[in-house]
């Protein structure tokens, strides 16, 4: 994997042969994320003893966003740093409640935004999926002092 391109320790690891996300000069490309935690269960999803499954688009929501976050942090990076999210929901229906989780994270001064419908996500557990562009300049190197 180039420098550019990178996953980040202690994360799900992607379901494929790409990185979690890949800066491009001042830019930082987020590769799509979901709720998935480390050990491979998703957030916002549970069964009970009959094998009966909940699905929370609240909960999804909210750790996508945070694993958003936990990504671009490794990058250098944060969520104030984001100019466009694009969001795939399986279920337009979830719309309502992934946008008042959303709400908590951004406003109208936040990035700009796509959410469209798809017809299934990589794990049939999966209500949602961000992927998500940030901008943060290269630090560049400090001015030396001219004596």
């Amino acid at each position: 994997m180039s420098d550019d391109a990178f996953l980040v320790p202690g994360r799900a690891r992607p379901r494929g042969r790409f990185p979690h996300a890949r800066r491009a000069g001042d830019l930082i490309y987020v590769s799509g994320t979901s709720s998935r935690r480390p050990d491979g269960t998703f957030a916002g999803a549970a069964a009970d003893a009959t094998g009966t499954t909940a699905l929370d688009i609240r909960v999804q929501t909210r750790a996508v966003i945070e694993n958003v976050r936990e990504i671009l942090a490794a990058a250098g990076s944060g969520l104030e740093d984001l100019v466009s999210v694009t969001t795939y929901l399986v279920n337009m229906n979830d719309f309502g409640g992934y946008n008042e989780v959303y709400a908590e994270f951004f406003d109208e001064s936040g990035p700009a935004r796509t959410t469209v419908a798809v017809h299934q996500l990589p794990h049939p557990h999966l209500l949602i999926e961000i992927s998500a562009v940030a901008y943060r300049p290269v630090p560049g190197p400090e001015p030396r002092e001219h004596t």
